[in-house]
């Protein structure tokens, strides 16, 4: 055991002595995935970016880490490549996953609120120090420019000529800098709306009624995979993956702590669409709202319904939908005449209804005004 010790010891010496660092890979629910022990320049980031599995460096944290890592299970398997990647490029790597930790689906829904409003203050500060300095460089490019005569030409055989010729390079630079200033202080101002507006977005029905059909079909999935069932509409996992077993031991572990993560934020997010549609928000329509011949209203469109199912609409399609003040079985049409072709709206995308006798009153109507 000594000699086994003392020959690991002189490998580790080894590998520092060529240039090598001592790596930790450490993966908590709340940090995520995170790089210690790495400094710029010392090639770590540029080996787990050759990896092409969404290792990034997170400025507000200046360390290495795997993008969309926090509060989720580790991702052993590029915990693993990284670590036998940083190896063989002469590291000494140690891996330290804990998982005993885990917050609710609140404490982490408010932590990234917070990320995001912090996220946005900062883009948004970049942004006014970025447009305050090319502001600064257009006033004097243009004071600059009057300090030439109005048409005066450039005059090779004048001993000024080249004077004059750095000068107006150097204002030309001076407007460049101010127009690539005002360029990128758009940009970040730009980010830092859609950062301000992402836990809105997130928020919103539409996307939690997505994410709760995503999650209900993590469930389902999960629960087959603890049965050792393949999935009911998938004939090559029927008939060509090989024989399926009941999950157990470490495997049945891991799917367990998987299945109550997802039912736990499946109870968070149902709530909150009960919370919000008794608060007076955004109408949570299904099935049951819509017969054969009601009109739906989506992205700015009526379309008249043709079947009502489970999850979606079944609504006419054409190339005149966009034209049409209510799209009906008898006016959409396509290229080469009446149209018979059919899309569908998924209910999140429905902001509004009508019976068919309402929609008529409002054409009539509409008729009538014209």
């Amino acid at each position: 055991m000594p000699a086994l010790a003392g020959r690991a010891l002189k490998g580790t010496i080894s590998s520092l002595e060529k240039g090598g660092k001592m790596i930790t890979i450490t993966h908590t629910h709340e940090g995520g995935t995170l790089i210690e022990g790495s400094a710029k320049g010392d090639g770590v980031y540029e080996v787990l970016k050759g990896l092409g599995t969404s290792w990034r460096y997170f400025p507000s944290l200046r360390q290495i880490g795997l993008g969309q890592s926090r509060d989720k299970s580790a991702q052993t398997w590029k915990i693993n490549a990284a670590a036998e990647a940083l190896r063989a490029a002469g590291h000494e790597v140690t891996v330290q996953v804990d998982e005993s930790q885990r917050r609710d689906v609140a404490t982490i829904e408010a932590d990234r609120a917070e990320r995001a409003e912090a996220r946005a203050e900062r883009l948004g500060e970049r942004a006014e120090r970025t447009s305050a300095t090319a502001n600064a460089d257009y006033a004097r490019a243009r004071q600059m420019g009057e300090a030439i005569p109005f048409g005066q030409p450039m005059m090779p055989d004048h001993h000024s000529y080249g004077r004059d010729r750095n000068f107006r390079a150097k204002m030309g630079r001076t407007y460049d800098r101010a127009f690539e200033g005002m360029a990128e202080s758009e940009r970040l101002a730009g980010r830092a709306e859609a950062a301000e507006a992402s836990q809105s977005h997130r928020e919103s029905i539409p996307a939690t009624l997505r994410r709760i059909a995503k999650l209900e079909a993590d469930e389902r999935r999960i629960l087959r995979d603890i049965a050792g069932e393949a999935a009911p509409n998938n004939w090559r996992e029927r008939y060509y993956a090989p024989e399926r077993k009941p999950a157990e031991g470490e495997w049945l572990a891991k799917l367990t702590g998987r299945l109550a993560d997802v039912r736990e934020q499946l109870a968070y997010w149902r709530e909150h669409v009960a919370k919000t549609g008794a608060d007076g928000g955004a109408k949570v329509w299904s099935k049951a709202d819509f017969t054969r011949d009601d009109f739906a209203l989506s992205r700015g469109t009526w379309y008249q319904v043709q079947r009502v199912n489970a999850k979606s609409l079944t609504v006419m399609w054409g190339t005149n939908v966009g034209q049409l003040p209510a799209v009906t079985r008898d006016n959409v049409r396509h290229a080469m005449g009446p149209s018979d072709r059919t899309g569908t709206i998924s209910y999140d995308e429905i902001r509004g209804r009508k019976s068919a006798a309402e929609m008529a009153e409002v054409l009539s109507a509409a008729q009538a005004v014209s």
